[in-house]
């Protein structure tokens, strides 16, 4: 397995680093541009290259692009019928050309198509609308575009950013938490766990699992997920009582029954100051380790490994970073948006690997996922006392 180098630590020097040095003093140079764009067996690479670098530049203006047809509707209300830019200026209060200016860049990114003088949802819009969360994380991005408006005052820790105050929990807040703060982060994580939960449930079977508990569970979206995979687990939700109270609606909603009777167990509290309750021989942390510091995720691991029985299972499902092979999702999204909200950071599963062996797991593995942009997950054993392996 890959090792990660920490911030800060040395490394050796990357092997043929004059070649390298040569390579981009050469590509750096005008007058080779502008041959490799002209010489057949260069030209499609060039161009290719000279599109991804004008994407980087452009980025921003086309997640904004998104944003506004999220913000509209737009992929929903054009999904069955097109319409003119005219009609939907006029809906929206948008002068006519301008309208067609957002409706042609969003026909340019894919997300729409021509038809006739309208437009209409295309493929990758269509696509956008299918999936559950993912409209509210994109209207949510108007706090972290905020954050992210002098991204070096980000880098050296001297912005004041909203995220750190959207999502309080990251700093052990609990009963004091406004209610309506809370509503709008649970939902906001309910929504978009329903693909987190599959990708997970894909990749790690529960068969032998008799009572999971899930730790930073929110509404349960997870547990209710594994409840209709698995109708013989019982179930343990983890969370700050403001949380807890909102699962306990969505479980009855769903036809889960909570409390001595029922199938569902909920436990208030802190994982930051309060052990877990014992009982589960599977402990899950869905999303929840990239979200806090070293030092909070390595009591809670222990916590975990304290709560599981010998032979019980800890299973990590959350974004991750690639190590010594940076990725889109880990390196260049979460980990900056984990800097934005001021505490946790997107960890490699080589890192948390490394993490849970000093807690005192075992049989430690990284079962693959079919959308690491999704989720990636990491799997341990707590072990059994004289047991081989």
């Amino acid at each position: 397995m890959a090792t990660d180098h920490t911030a800060g630590a040395s490394a050796p020097a990357p092997r043929r680093s004059g070649f390298r040095a040569w390579r981009n003093r050469l590509i750096a140079s005008p007058r080779f541009q502008s041959w490799a764009s002209r010489f057949a067996l260069t030209r499609g690479h060039t161009r290719r290259e000279g599109e991804a670098l004008f994407d980087l530049v452009s980025g921003f203006v086309y997640s904004q692009v998104l944003f506004t047809l999220v913000s509209l509707e737009l992929p929903e209300e054009l999904m069955e019928t097109p319409r003119t830019a005219e009609a939907l200026g006029a809906k929206h209060g948008i002068a006519p050309q301008r309208m067609a200016a957002l409706l042609d860049a969003a026909v340019a990114l894919k997300l729409l198509e021509r038809v006739g003088t309208g437009y209409q949802t295309a493929m990758r819009g269509a696509a956008l609308v299918g999936v559950p969360g993912l409209a509210g994380m994109i209207r949510h991005h108007d706090v972290f575009y905020r954050d992210l408006a002098d991204p070096l005052a980000l880098l050296r820790g001297e912005a004041d950013t909203e995220l750190a105050r959207f999502w309080p929990y990251v700093f052990g807040a609990a009963g004091a938490v406004d209610p309506q703060v809370t509503a709008r982060y649970s939902a906001l994580m309910e929504e978009s766990q329903g693909l987190v939960a599959e990708e997970t449930l894909r990749s790690v079977s529960l068969a032998g699992v008799r009572r999971l508990m899930d730790v930073g569970g929110g509404t349960g979206a997870f547990l209710r997920a594994v409840g209709r995979a698995y109708p013989d687990v019982r179930l343990d939700l983890f969370d700050l009582p403001p949380v807890v109270e909102v699962a306990r609606r969505r479980f009855a909603e769903e036809g889960f029954a909570t409390g001595a009777e029922g199938r569902v167990t909920l436990h208030p509290g802190s994982f930051r100051d309060d052990p877990l309750p014992a009982g589960p021989d599977a402990i899950s942390l869905v999303r929840v380790l990239y979200d806090h510091a070293d030092a909070t995720v390595e009591a809670l691991l222990a916590r975990a490994f304290a709560a599981l029985p010998p032979g019980g299972r800890l299973i990590v499902s959350e974004p991750m970073a690639g190590g010594d092979r940076p990725n889109l999702a880990g390196n260049a999204y979460f980990g900056l948006y984990c800097m934005a909200m001021r505490t946790g950071r997107a960890r490699s599963p080589a890192e948390i690997s490394a993490m849970l062996r000093a807690a005192g797991f075992a049989r430690i593995a990284t079962p693959a996922t079919r959308r690491p942009f999704l989720t990636s997950v990491v799997t341990a054993v707590r072990p059994v006392p004289g047991a081989a392996g």
